[in-house]
């Protein structure tokens, strides 16, 4: 989802086994040690996995044709699940959940549409859905998103909606840092723990980000446009850890939402998903 501005005052485990988190990306520079501390969790089986085959599991939504995809904005092919970006919108599991571990792999394919046709490579992935679709924007449901954007995957975004009649904004607590120049907030470790209902950035964004096609930060954990990342998403109760590549990238808690449906935007750049799988946490 496209950045919005902040003012300035401000989970493969076995039910029995435990296994560190794969898919650590090449050593960005000056990586905090908090990055490289993953959360271990104990999990069961998948309770939900995509298919390699269809959409089962899921429907789209687009703000111009809803439930319809005329355009097949939303494929499969040779295992993995093209989202072409044409329309404003996303696939959506079908179910909801919480207390889980998500785990997906994806890339940035070559196609953008416009109006960011030349704007950075743009997506996310929305956790814990609620109320109608489209009631965000036209396009998404009320939800906590985990930002996939060129130079900017991992940050959190809290996407707001409008429910009979009324404008409603999800809440996180993050422990942050302020950016000296961009006065923004960066999840740091330890920092001081701020609750907004509009964003963090992750501890890595280049304070010089641009909307421009192709940005890369000097700190990115993200790969370069066309090799495959894996994302993944640890909801435990009211707590949501973002790890990108390997690399914890954001930690937020005390989550106003713990419960939806998972929703993957199509927003503007094409982009495949071959790997999506959720597991339940085990306690």
């Amino acid at each position: 989802m496209t950045p919005l501005r902040v003012p300035k005052t401000f989970l493969a485990l076995s039910l029995t086994a435990l296994l560190p988190l794969s898919g650590v990306a090449d050593s960005p520079s000056e990586v905090p040690s908090f990055a490289k501390d993953v959360p271990h969790v104990k999990t069961g089986e998948p309770i939900f996995q995509f298919n390699g085959k269809d959409l089962t599991g899921f429907y789209t939504y687009t703000r111009d044709n809803k439930l319809e995809d005329p355009n097949q904005v939303f494929t499969v092919k040779d295992g993995a699940i093209r989202v072409s970006g044409q329309e404003f919108g996303g696939f959506t599991t079908r179910d909801e959940y919480s207390n889980y571990h998500l785990i997906t792999e994806w890339r940035w394919g070559d196609k953008t549409w416009a109006p960011r046709e030349t704007k950075s490579r743009d997506s996310g992935i929305l956790v814990h859905c609620v109320g109608p679709d489209g009631a965000a924007g036209g396009n998404w449901m009320m939800s906590q998103e985990c930002q996939i954007i060129e130079g900017g995957c991992g940050d959190f975004i809290m996407v707001p909606a409008t429910i009979d009649g009324k404008a409603v904004r999800p809440s996180l607590t993050c422990e942050t840092r302020v950016g000296p120049t961009d006065k923004q907030l960066y999840y740091e470790k330890g920092g001081t723990p701020v609750t907004v209902d509009q964003r963090y950035n992750w501890w890595g964004r280049d304070p010089e980000w641009k909307d421009v096609l192709g940005f890369r930060g000097k700190r990115d954990v993200e790969k370069p446009a066309g090799e495959w990342n894996r994302l993944e998403v640890i909801c435990d109760g009211d707590t949501i850890t973002n790890i990108v590549n390997g690399y914890v990238v954001n930690v937020g808690t005390k989550s106003s939402l713990t419960k939806g449906k998972i929703l993957f935007q199509s927003e503007g750049a094409e982009l495949f998903f071959r790997k999506i799988e959720v597991r339940p946490i085990v306690k």
